[in-house]
């Protein structure tokens, strides 16, 4: 099973960002040791900075993070343009080209940096690396194809505007094109339109009051108004350094008033030393009460981030927008909706604004759905304008900083959501390649990626294919930072055959430079954490590489201009920026822009990196090299825009062996040969090879389809060992051909091959096509106990041995022992395992060990019985570089294991156990099994399903079709608080290799405040007792898969608490569960012996309550240990294997049969039915409406009837209470209360209170079935009162309030005033000198019901006000929100804002109305 870390990846590190996994989400940046900053992406994996700095391999949000820096970051394929006819390029006569051999060091050019010293120039130089790729050269020769005229698209996190160098190209155009939110992350709903008042003044959607400025057009005199929460638009980064400085500043004004609470405590305390009256003592009740608030307020500050009001408008031509940011601001002037300056898409004008001076964050406004959605763009980290500064950044006054295409122009496609931390979805990934076609692109760059289970596979992928089979667009994305094992490339980049995926590459000069090592190694190399190829299906997977770390502008909230990061994200804008200049030079020639002809031109010419043919499984065909490859293109125009499309097959595997030119076979097809396990390198083999032209869409049949042929000479790199035929005459329909791989004769280890043809013709074109052969031929481990130890391994910089062990039958763990002598200085080591398994992602152990000195590590971990497994331990590139000593490693692995009859227990729900059977095949082991079920799965239907179609212009596909969108809603009930985690089989865990479109899930309350967000990978969120929705949004151009999905069953998933997890038992007897003996604990097992033990399912007294029937208890079961001593991984368990267990819930216990009606009744028949009847009245009466004015006349015409029939019956005399607390939209508001003070009254009156305060004066016999039922008749009756006396209450205080404008009379409270103040006020009289009625209630409600409950508080809340102790009445409201279970009621927090205004705590009150924003927004947010 897939680790959820593998998740988004951003193929970078900031020095360091590693494998993906679904974690924290926004990235933070850490000085480390090495002087770099580390800017993780957000993931599930952590991995500190030390191991991340040393490339650490960490799993992180959706991008590229693993062993290497990397930056999850994916960038899309550009479209080329065909410009005017074909015209022959100047070019130099003669051009370097690789072939299929491998094998020799750098350029010469690189060579020149083995031996230098840095000086100032050559310092910068190293910050942004150009030489290593020739781009310098390139520029020095042709300075003005320099990357003008090319239009890149960069899918990232979102690019600056405002960052360093990226204001214009080096012909003064705009650099930044548009800047493009393409996940929905920063939408907000502005569809509420409003009018302004006659002073210029709108209602905004926060509720404040806004004023407009009065010079902006607006004919319609409408106005669309919404809201955002500010720091969803911000990073994790910036929000953490915001709320630090408002938190001092909400800290300084906090002890400000705690200093005067305490103050007039001490006063009062002074002049009542010792006092008993009653009074005094709540009077300072009331001031402790003030200070004891204060202090705890600063206990519990939460800052939400201040709200944002924005407002868009047609100004008679254009969408226009403004937002204000007065909560932003400490000066009150500032800030103002009338003071911004109006915006409109960035495509049109081109600008953009700041938040403001403290966050110093740059936002671009974009206007879609005729005004009623605003996107207001932000980057979700700054990965995204760092990969923009390598690709394109011009810096007038610094060249030598200058990205690698100065000239190009870019457009920014935000596909990392800020509400998963940077994590990509599909909704991203989909709009950014529609803007990429929209703008006419020539290059996408995406430095995002994540493991995958099927390579070449998705929807993303097929709609990369369209974007540049018909549109010509070259795309070129990182590979990953998985390294150094092998079959570690990452989708799309390393995986898909249209995009090129690029490699990590280090010189000497960047290691001097911008890693500020002691001393740079003698040669360029791969980083250690550069993913590596065969992808899983035998494609090389690496294509190129380009240098992989440098210095480029970040974002202007960063506070700095520029920043080093590292990583495959990097190397990835380095190469586009390469093919920039190329496209470049070929747009300004008219030459024919092609991607097929630019990706073959940069394979053909890149230097090899490395001594051996097999290295081109870390660096692709080599260290790409910009200005051999526009010689390469020079020699081109003649030759057709044609990509080679290779498929393998092995023959006889299908018995529909099909490989005529049009029709492929059923069997399971590759993209080259990858033997891996013993089996299949013990013979020879033939496979079937058909290759296939591809042309771009729209060319013409008679002009160059028909016309294609081409002889090819086919080459193998060994014949001894792969054979192919000779020639093979091509033609537009495909040529189909077979070869032989003989692999028997190889020795263990890894060898690799190429089959590649040649144009006979024109053999300067090197490789047309290539067919990679990788053999990983394992050793066998024969000895018993099974163990291999590798001595005296040597290790330098950046060095790797690789290792193939054939795991053997029967293992499912390993033990591992690590020494390293011999050495200096502190070594640190990449140690990795993978293993294959067909349909399943590959399978990685990977550990970063530190050696400081001499000594020896331990590991265990699982792997799987008869698969091959690699183990590849590599030094650290930067790791002992300084030191002229080598490292002797020593490993020792002991093969270990438990055989199972099953590995996955499934547990019926019956009371019979389940035999499980054990056997020990390799050594003997302590069987010691343990299972608990520790998840609860509940399933769930969707209750509703909305299908819509998406008519905005961002949901249209390059096709043409619209995207449609489907909403599921499903109702969740939790008794009690839990940590959920929402499961969709179908759709989770895979965003590259699926079909489906994307997802995006929310949780909501019944007050619309969503405690939870996420997509493919699902996170955790603890979720309080309540009722939820969860909205599942799915999208795709095809109605009939989305038809399908109307029913999808969701699962919640919900973790046990420690005391209610299950520890299932064992025995060794099928009767034990039952009988109670035979309990089994552990036993020792020889080889060959076989012992059958039986799990018991739990009892039912054990299963958690609320555990309906047909949900699943999930959890693991683990059969072995380890040696003592001896821990798995960093977890420290005891066993590092487990699997699987469930156990589905059975149907509860039926309750027994009850007696229905009473078991004995005096009552007559005409008795009961005068009951009935008169229930059913009641019933009746409490059903009706009273909307309108006819509603209420019916009501009151029936209440008034039954009163009458049933004059004082109390049950019909509450409900008609009730009927009047139900009216809303009271005009006179006085009257209407006066009419609920009669009602209750009624009520009051039509109790018996002496019967009732004499029966709960006495405790009644719980045995007694009568009185059993007087005692619910008595506590209804009771309730009926309480509720009618609240009501009363309230009815009078807001009588009170109404007539005292707005306000409950209080004591005035002058500063100084502390008599007054202390002073309570006993009783208020009217006038007319009348007892104090509101008084006389609550003492009244007071005997019945506990007065400060949450049903009951707010009286108490209204009494404390009235005598002016404010300070308690806020506790007595605290204590009651705190109390009450239920989502949050609004009210209580409206009472709790009026109390704090009262009070004069302004910045307590403006903290809680930030926070009335979290807990009751309008709306649900936008998808």
């Amino acid at each position: 099973m897939q680790s959820p870390v593998l998740k988004h990846i951003r193929w970078a590190r900031t020095p360091f960002l590693s494998s993906h996994q679904n974690l924290p989400r926004a990235p933070t940046l850490t000085p480390t040791s090495a002087g770099i900053l580390l800017f993780p992406p957000p993931s599930s994996l952590i991995i500190s900075p030390n191991a991340l700095v040393n490339g650490g391999k960490s799993k992180s949000g959706r991008a590229w993070r693993e062993r290497g820096h990397f930056h999850n970051y994916s960038f899309r394929s550009s479209r080329s343009r065909r410009v005017g006819g074909c015209v022959a390029m100047p070019c130099s006569s003669k051009v370097k080209v690789s072939g299929g051999g491998g094998g020799g060091g750098g350029a010469d050019e690189n060579g020149a940096l083995r031996n230098f010293k840095l000086n100032e120039s050559t310092f910068l130089a190293s910050l942004m690396p150009k030489q290593e790729i020739g781009a310098d050269r390139f520029i020095e020769a042709h300075p003005r194809y320099d990357g003008r005229g090319v239009v890149i698209a960069i899918f990232d996190s979102g690019v600056d505007p405002a960052a360093a160098g990226l204001q214009e190209t080096t012909e003064g155009k705009p650099k930044v094109l548009d800047v493009i939110d393409c996940t929905g992350s920063g939408d907000v709903d502005t569809s509420k339109v409003v009018k302004a008042d006659a002073d210029g003044c709108i209602r905004g959607a926060s509720g404040a009051s806004l004023v407009v400025n009065s010079s902006w057009k607006n004919p319609s005199g409408e106005w669309h108004v919404g809201y955002k929460l500010v720091y969803e638009l911000f990073t994790d980064t910036l929000t953490s350094r915001l709320k630090k400085e408002r938190k001092k500043k909400w800290d300084e004004k906090n002890q400000e008033e705690i200093a005067k609470a305490v103050k007039h405590l001490d006063e009062f305390d002074q002049k009542y030393p010792k006092s008993d009256d009653a009074n005094l003592k709540r009077s300072r009740e009331d001031l402790q009460n003030k200070v004891d608030i204060l202090r705890k307020q600063a206990d519990n500050y939460d800052d939400k981030g201040p709200v944002i009001d924005a407002v868009v408008w047609h100004d008679g031509e254009l969408w226009r927008a403004a937002l204000d940011t007065q909560s932003l601001e400490d000066d009150p002037d500032c800030g103002k909706l009338a003071d911004f300056v109006p915006l409109t898409n960035f495509r049109t004008e081109r600008k953009f604004g700041v938040f403001s001076k403290l966050d110093a964050c740059t936002a671009v406004l974009n206007i879609y759905d005729e005004g009623n959605v605003l996107s207001i763009v932000t980057d979700s980290s700054p990965h995204g304008t760092h990969v923009a500064g390598i690709a394109t950044a011009f810096h007038p006054k610094e060249p030598l900083l200058n990205g690698i295409a100065p000239g190009a122009q870019l457009i920014s496609c935000k596909i990392g959501d800020s509400r998963l931390g940077s994590m990509e979805t599909g909704t991203g990934l989909t709009r950014a390649l529609i803007a990429a076609v929209e703008h006419k692109c020539d290059l996408i760059n995406m430095s995002y990626g994540e493991p995958a289970l099927l390579p070449d596979y998705g929807r993303f992928v097929d709609l990369v294919n369209e974007v540049v089979n018909k549109h010509r667009l070259t795309f070129v994305s990182s590979a990953g930072n998985s390294g150094p094992a092998l079959s570690t490339v990452g989708a799309p980049g390393g995986t898909s055959s249209s995009i090129i995926g690029v490699g990590a590459y280090v010189s000497p000069a960047m290691a001097a430079g911008a890693h500020s090592v002691v001393e740079a190694p003698a040669e360029g190399l791969e980083y250690t954490w550069s993913s590596r190829g065969p992808t899983v299906d035998g494609d090389l997977g690496v294509s190129i590489s380009a240098p992989g770390g440098a210095v480029a502008p970040v974002p202007t909230w960063t506070l700095q201009k520029r920043m080093l990061m590292n990583g495959t994200s990097m190397a990835s804008p380095s190469a586009c920026g390469g093919t920039a200049l190329l496209i470049s030079a070929m747009k300004a020639e008219g030459v024919c822009v092609s991607p097929y002809t630019v990706r073959k031109a940069l394979e053909n010419t890149a230097e090899p990196v490395g001594q051996s043919l097999a290295d081109k499984l870390t660096t692709g065909q080599g260290l790409m090299q910009v200005d051999k490859a526009y010689e390469y293109i020079c020699l081109s125009p003649g030759i057709p825009s044609v990509w080679y499309d290779v498929k393998v097959n092995q023959s006889g595997k299908s018995s529909k062996y099909l490989w005529t030119c049009q029709y492929l076979c059923e069997a399971p097809v590759s993209r080259g040969v990858y033997l891996r396990e013993a089996a299949a390198c013990q013979q020879s083999t033939e496979w079937a090879v058909l290759v296939e032209p591809k042309f771009h869409e729209g060319v013409s049949n008679l002009e160059e389809l028909a016309p294609f042929e081409e002889c090819i000479q086919l080459h193998s790199t060994d014949k001894a060992v792969v054979k192919p035929p000779e020639y093979l005459l091509l033609t537009n329909n495909g040529r189909s051909f077979n070869i032989v791989v003989d692999p028997s004769k190889l020795s263990s280890g890894l060898h690799y091959y190429e089959v590649y043809g040649v144009d006979c013709k024109a053999p300067w074109r090197g490789p047309i096509f290539r067919i990679p052969i990788t053999i990983t031929k394992p050793m066998t481990v024969e000895n018993r106990p099974p163990r291999v130890s590798f001595s005296k391994m040597s290790f330098l910089p950046g060095h790797i041995e690789r290792r193939f062990i054939e795991v053997p039958l029967g293992a499912s763990w390993v033990e591992a022992i690590v020494r390293a002598s011999e050495f200096d200085t502190t070594r640190r080591f990449f140690i990795d395992t993978l293993q294959i398994c067909p349909l399943q992602r590959p399978i990685k152990w990977e550990s970063v060990v530190t050696f400081s000195s001499p000594g020896a590590k331990t590991f265990a971990f699982p792997v799987v019985g008869g698969q091959t497994m690699e183990l590849a331990v590599s030094q650290f590139w930067s790791s002992g570089l300084g030191s002229h000593e080598g490292t002797l490693v020593d490993f020792e692995i002991a093969f270990h294991g438990i055989d199972v009859s099953k590995e996955e227990i499934i547990l019926d729900g019956s009371d019979a156990p389940v035999r499980i059977d054990a056997e020990a095949l390799l050594a003997s082991e302590k069987l010691s099994p343990v299972a608990v079920l520790n998840k609860l799965r509940i399933p769930f239907r969707p209750v509703d399903a909305k299908l819509i179609t998406l008519t905005g212009s961002r949901d249209k596909l390059p096709s043409g079709k619209q995207t449609l969108a489907l909403t599921l809603t499903y109702k969740i009930k939790l008794e009690d608080g839990a940590e959920v985690k929402p499961q969709v089989p179908l759709l989770n865990n895979r965003i590259y290799d699926t079909k489906f479109e994307s997802q995006f899930y929310m949780i909501s309350d019944s007050n619309k405040r969503v405690y939870s967000m996420g997509d493919v990978y699902p996170n955790a969120s603890k979720l309080p007792k309540g009722d939820y929705t969860l909205q599942l949004y799915l999208r795709h151009d095809n109605v009939q898969y989305l038809e399908k999905l109307k029913q999808l069953v969701l699962f919640i998933e919900k973790s046990l608490e420690d005391k209610d997890v299950i520890r299932l038992s064992f025995f060794s007897e099928p009767d034990g569960p039952i009988m109670g003996n035979g309990g089994y604990k552990s036993s020792e097992l020889a080889p060959g012996k076989k012992e059958a033990i039986y799990l018991a399912p739990p009892s039912k007294d054990k299963l958690p309550k609320n555990a309906p029937q047909g949900s699943v208890l999930l959890g693991t079961i683990s059969y072995g240990r380890l040696l003592s001593g001896q821990e798995a991984g960093k977890s420290g368990q005891k066993s590092p294997v487990s699997y699987p267990i469930s156990y589905v819930v059975p149907p509860n216990k039926g309750d027994e049969d009850k007696q229905k009606g009473s078991s004995a009744s005096n009552k007559t028949v005409s008795e009961r039915l005068e009951e009935e009847v008169r229930d059913a009245k009641i019933k009746v009466l409490g059903s009706l409406k009273q909307e309108t004015e006819e509603e209420r006349s019916e009501w009151k015409k029936l209440s008034d009837s039954l009163r009458s029939e049933y004059p004082k019956y109390t049950p019909l005399l509450a409900k008609i209470l009730e009927g009047l607390l139900s009216r809303n939209n009271i005009t006179d508001k006085i009257k209407h209360n006066e009419v609920v003070i009669a009602a209750a009254n009624e009520v009051a009156s039509s109790v018996d209170k002496e019967e009732l305060a004499k029966f709960f004066s006495l405790k009644p016999d719980p045995e007694d079935d009568e009185a059993e039922k007087m005692k619910k008749k008595m506590e209804a009756t009771r309730d009926q009162l309480a509720d009618a006396l609240y009501s009363k209450g309230l009815a009078l205080s807001d009588i009170e309030s109404l007539k005292k404008g707005e306000k409950a009379e209080t004591v005035a409270v002058a500063e100084g005033t502390i008599d007054v103040e202390w002073t309570d006020v006993r009783t208020v009289t009217d006038s007319g000198g009348k007892p104090d009625l509101f008084e006389e209630t609550f003492k009244e409600l007071q005997k019945w019901v506990d007065v400060k409950s949450s049903k009951y508080g707010t009286l108490t809340v209204l009494r404390e006000k009235r005598r002016g102790r404010l300070g308690t009445a806020l506790k007595v409201l605290n204590d009651m929100i705190q109390e009450d279970g239920d989502p949050p009621k609004k009210k209580l927090y409206d009472m709790k804002l009026s109390l704090l205004e009262d009070i004069g705590w302004t910045h307590v009150a403006a903290y809680e109305k930030q926070w009335m924003h979290v807990r009751f927004p309008p709306s649900l947010p936008l998808f």
